[in-house]
């Protein structure tokens, strides 16, 4: 792809980015970042997720120098991670010491553990509440004290036995694994890909492909999600557990070469959502028609319920391995999520293009020119064909 230079375009892009800074704050004063980070919680875990870096506060100052565009404050922090080391890598975490604060079921009304709504607007009206735009410190300290004396009250008699048990919930997948209507599957101990220091390969191993769905952009895999659910692939879902909540993130002690499984150091707790849906198949075993259950697997950083959905079902999908759909189609699919190569890409499309376009111009110039010739040559015979035929018949008159 050919570029050439812009006279002066050094001097415009300076005044450019001068003109940016000062539409930044050109309203008045801006947020700051601790205020952004506790004010859009939702959006900070969707940039974090996408940039594959689990870090609020810098999720919340790529926002503020990116104005709110999520694109471009993925963009950010991934620039920024790639410059990060690597001292350590983590253990594997285990979803099943998960600290729920989230745990539903669309398959069983109940599951062992029960079921925890939690905090969700699945079942708001979907209204503007306006009186948040009056909204004081004071409004928001008292709602806070009002709560928190409303778990008191209620949840003053929990048992220590109680809450410990918020860590420890069996999965709902297990109830028909033992039942015999899901397949079972040994531990996979093969090295995953890690997609962030290697390019996608096809066919892509199956941990390239989660780690792609989980960093991909939430609005592409929900889309792509639906696609599939709508027709665009195999077959509808339903949700057999979904749970959100914590889980700590352990590393091997660094001063000891033994990798005894009691001998860690806690790194932290990080905020996850993770999906198992169900899906029906037609299969043949021994022979005979059979009907099983196969499970879509979702987990995305931070409480993002509807991606955790689409990219179970998506997870499922490419599991599949027939290209008869688009959304079976792990090239198709793995290729088209990532927010940050679909921005960088389309946006390219602003850049000159000048010497590669004027070839263009010249071919559909020459196209035309030829096209306006044939015309002309094709009226000019038309008009010596009816003066020949018009000199015949004064000839044959005569």
């Amino acid at each position: 792809m050919g570029y050439v230079a812009v006279r002066g375009g050094g001097v415009a892009i300076e005044e450019s980015l001068k003109l940016l800074e000062y539409e930044r704050v050109a309203k008045g004063d801006t947020s700051t970042v601790e205020e952004i980070e506790i004010t859009f919680p939702g959006l900070i875990e969707q940039v974090m997720g996408e940039a594959s870096l689990y870090a609020p506060r810098l999720a919340a100052l790529a926002l503020k120098q990116a104005q709110g565009s999520p694109e471009e404050a993925v963009f950010l922090l991934r620039a920024f991670r790639s410059t990060l080391e690597r001292p350590y890598i983590s253990r594997v975490i285990d979803t099943e010491k998960m600290q729920v604060e989230r745990r539903i079921s669309a398959a069983f009304k109940d599951v062992p553990g029960g079921q925890l709504l939690g905090a969700t607007r699945d079942y708001s009206h979907r209204l503007i509440n306006f009186n948040l735009e009056e909204e004081t410190a004071e409004d928001q300290a008292r709602i806070r004290e009002e709560f928190e004396a409303h778990v008191e009250e209620i949840g003053g008699n929990a048992t220590e036995e109680a809450l410990a048990s918020l860590g420890s919930l069996p999965k709902v997948m297990d109830y028909l694994r033992s039942e015999g209507l899901s397949e079972t599957y040994e531990n996979d101990d093969t090295e995953p890909v890690d997609v962030t220091m290697e390019p996608l390969t096809f066919p892509a191993p199956r941990s390239a492909r989660l780690q792609t769905l989980a960093r991909g952009m939430t609005q592409g895999v929900t889309t792509l999600g639906y696609a599939a659910i709508r027709g665009f692939g195999p077959s509808h879902p339903t949700v057999g557990e979904l749970r959100a909540g914590t889980v700590e993130v352990l590393i091997d002690n660094p001063l000891s070469e033994d990798h005894n499984e009691n001998d860690s150091y806690y790194v932290g707790s990080i905020p996850v959502t993770e999906v198992e849906s169900v899906f029906s198949v037609d299969s043949t075993k021994n022979g005979k028609a059979h009907l099983s259950f196969e499970v879509g697997y979702g987990l995305v950083m931070g409480h993002l319920e509807t991606k955790a959905i689409a990219m179970s079902v998506l997870d499922f999908c490419l599991n599949q391995g027939d290209k008869q759909y688009p959304t079976q189609d792990e090239e198709f699919v793995l290729y088209h999520v990532d927010g940050v190569e679909a921005t960088g890409f389309v946006s390219h499309l602003k850049l000159p293009h000048y010497v590669t376009f004027q070839s263009k111009l010249s071919s559909v110039r020459s196209t035309v020119g030829e096209e306006l010739r044939a015309h002309e040559n094709s009226e000019h015979d038309e008009v010596l064909s009816e003066n020949c035929e018009n000199q015949s018949v004064e000839e044959g008159e005569e």
